[in-house]
């Protein structure tokens, strides 16, 4: 029990319960009168909030450190409409409406009802039609821009991400402050309206004041037109004076606020004034200049002059000499620091000696296509391949850096792997490329050049071509979209060199989450981290996908048991992705279309397997070789394959040495062996390759 007293007593823990307490109190001051000793606490108390909301803002960062500000600002205007309620009340009914409101009008009117109501007026127009119609405008103007420019913001959150320049965590923090920024401008534009409408109630509010308090006290109070008109007016200004001086505090605090986005900076707006005003002091001395010159004008306050000249003369002087040491100080510590660096060399060599998985390295006129700020989105569609390879191949490539090169070419761009140049192309950054496989339409005007991924005749033409391109039938692609499908079939074609230990251990660990059990079984009681990585690393190499990891890794647990040769287990998990490898191959008739082996050819190739760690070689002599290549190639040009791809089909335990046979002059053939091809897909057995 104790306890729960004691939290329900935290003011710190319970301030929500409290403020429901202070809105549902406002809305209660609307309907209950209140007693003029009250009144004069709440008008004091309204005061110290805008005082207090005023200082914030200028105090505050940025606007999302006052992202209650909207809310705050519908709580104060409503309470500034119950006081309003409150007084109007007492000062109706009662001609007093307590010492505050009474002093105010006294001080202020002082006197003369026509100066009061002049000074009163001139408050609300400044603050209607300058400070509130001026921040509201901002606040929309804001909230559009801020809603046109979220896409391009997510994309260059994207971009950083995948350049590897933040982490997840630091995407989520930038995405959400983002939405943020959105909602606080969207609630801004409607809050503003709030105050406009305050100040039109407060206009009325005085008229009827001191119309009704005319009639009240001459008809009522028994009072005469001068007496009433000298005691309601002094009250009503009063009234409307303690009302609109927090409101004009609170208006300037939303002017401040909605403005103080786009400063850029980590310094609250004092700080952040004083050094922008104060950073040329070439500015303050020519400033004091030209003060002297009209101190020594006859007529003008010479006095005044002359020491605002001196006051800037010397800020100008101290500022310059400050700045100067400021100089000295930074060059000196740039000096320690080269001293230090020199002095920590060897340490510094490791990262010298880094290579990234995988990175592009572009020429110098290639950097408009990385450029966001140019229209480019070359690191938008990095992203779209990476995404697109863990979609087709199961492999996670990580983060492409993406280099300027002023050694390269200027429109040269070159994809390494490991620090190691793999491809290499040139692009054309202001033209597009137009490719025609048939070769039947190669007579459009342009400069002719070889597509660098697949190899075909292509011919580079102005932007204004394309439709006449199109119309002839032929593909047109812009310079990104030629290096990003470059970039993918490298990845491709080389996917299993990028798959190393740390990206099989990311594989692991995700699979934990849903399937611990194969996981557990497997590693590392069966195989290693690296026996896995080199399984996984042999499927790559021939193009077969590793998304059905679960798979993979039963087929392992129930095999290593068994084995350790990673090339048979290699065959065995091929065997459990049959589908998975005969899927491209197969035909509308669910069919795969296949050249095989002659029995004689067969036999060579079965009588001269050597093993060794790279696995299995057919040792046979170079004219029998050639023979069989020779007879391949025929049966390559002879034979339609569905897709254009090739397929081989060979007995189980020939089949990775015949991989390896052709593998060097033939890559792009998949080679089956019969306990791959599921029971449900047809054979059709269209080519042999046999000695001639």
């Amino acid at each position: 029990m104790d306890k729960d007293k004691k939290g329900f007593f935290d003011i710190k823990n319970n301030l929500n319960i409290i403020i429901a307490f202070v809105v549902m109190g406002i809305v209660l001051m609307i309907i209950i009168p209140l007693p003029t000793e009250l009144l004069d606490v709440l008008i004091v108390t309204n005061m110290t909030i805008a005082m207090i909301i005023l200082l914030l803002s200028l105090f505050i960062r940025e606007a999302l450190e006052l992202s209650t500000f909207p809310t705050l600002l519908l709580i104060t205007t409503l309470y500034r409409l119950g006081l309003n309620i409150s007084s109007t009340r007492l000062i109706l009914s009662q001609a007093n409406a307590g010492a505050v409101i009474n002093a105010f009008g006294s001080f202020v009117v002082g006197g003369n009802y026509v100066v009061g109501i002049m000074i009163f007026l001139i408050i609300i127009v400044v603050q209607f039609i300058v400070i509130t119609n001026g921040a509201g405008r901002v606040a929309e103007v804001a909230a559009r821009f801020t809603l046109d420019a979220m896409p391009g913001k997510q994309m260059s959150i994207d971009a950083d991400l995948n350049a590897g320049l933040i982490d997840d965590n630091e995407a989520k923090i930038r995405r959400k402050k983002i939405q943020q920024e959105a909602d606080f401008y969207g609630a801004m534009d409607g809050a503003s309206k709030f105050v406009k409408g305050d100040a039109i109630i407060s206009i009325l509010i005085v008229v009827m004041n001191i119309i009704a308090g005319i009639i009240i006290g001459a008809v009522q109070l028994n009072m005469s037109i001068s007496d009433a008109a000298q005691t309601y007016v002094k009250l009503t200004i009063g009234d409307g004076l303690v009302s609109q001086i927090p409101a004009i505090l609170i208006s300037i605090a939303t002017g401040i606020v909605v403005t103080r986005s786009g400063t850029g900076s980590d310094d609250d707006f004092g700080s952040l004034l004083i050094r922008q005003l104060t950073s040329f002091p070439k500015v303050l001395g020519i400033t004091s200049a030209i003060l002297f010159i009209l101190c020594l004008i006859p007529g003008l306050p010479n006095l005044a002059f002359f020491a605002l000249s001196a006051a800037c003369a010397i800020f100008a002087f101290l500022i310059y000499r400050e700045d100067k040491n400021q100089k000295l100080l930074s060059a000196e510590n740039i000096e320690n620091e080269a001293a230090e660096i020199e002095r920590r060399e060897p340490e510094n060599v490791m990262n010298l000696i880094s290579v990234e998985p995988m990175e592009i390295e572009i020429g110098y006129g290639l950097i408009p296509l990385a450029d966001e700020s140019s229209g480019g989105d070359l690191l938008q569609r990095i992203a779209s391949v990476r995404r697109q390879c863990a979609i087709e191949m199961g492999i996670v490539v990580q983060p492409i850096r993406i280099r300027d090169n002023l050694q390269l070419k200027t429109n040269e761009y070159v994809v390494k792997i490991r620090g190691t140049i793999i491809a290499r192309g040139e692009l054309m950054p202001s033209m597009l490329l137009c490719m025609d496989p048939n070769g039947e339409n190669s007579d459009i005007p342009g400069i002719r050049t070889i597509e660098p991924t697949f190899g075909l005749p292509s011919i580079w033409i102005n932007m204004d071509q394309r439709e006449d391109a199109e119309i002839n039938g032929l593909t047109v692609v812009d310079p990104t979209t030629v290096m990003v499908t470059h970039l993918t079939e490298t990845i491709k074609n080389h996917s299993f060199e990028l798959i190393g230990r740390q990206e099989v251990k990311a594989i692991v660990d995700s699979m934990k989450e849903k399937y611990n059990a194969v996981v557990e079984e497997l590693i590392p009681d069966l195989m290693t981290l690296g026996e896995v990585q080199k399984v996984l690393q042999s499927l790559l190499k021939e193009k077969v996908p590793i998304k059905d990891m679960v798979t993979i890794f039963e087929s392992l647990a129930d095999n290593s048991r068994n084995t350790k040769d990673i090339e048979l287990l290699t065959e065995y998990v091929r065997i459990s992705l049959g589908r998975t490898i005969c899927n491209p191959l197969l035909d509308d008739n669910n069919a795969i279309v296949v050249a095989t082996l002659a029995p004689d050819i067969e036999k060579v190739i079965s009588n001269n397997i050597q093993k060794s760690i790279q696995g299995s070689f057919p040792a046979v002599d170079p004219n029998t070789t050639s023979k069989i290549l020779e007879s391949i190639k025929n049966v390559l040009d002879t034979v339609y394959f569905p897709e254009n791809q090739p397929a081989l089909l060979v007995a189980p335990k020939i089949r990775p040495a015949v991989r390896k046979l052709v593998e060097m002059v033939f890559p792009h053939i998949t080679v089956l062996s019969l306990n791959e091809v599921p029971n449900e897909v047809q054979i059709k057995t269209e080519g042999v390759v046999k000695f001639e």
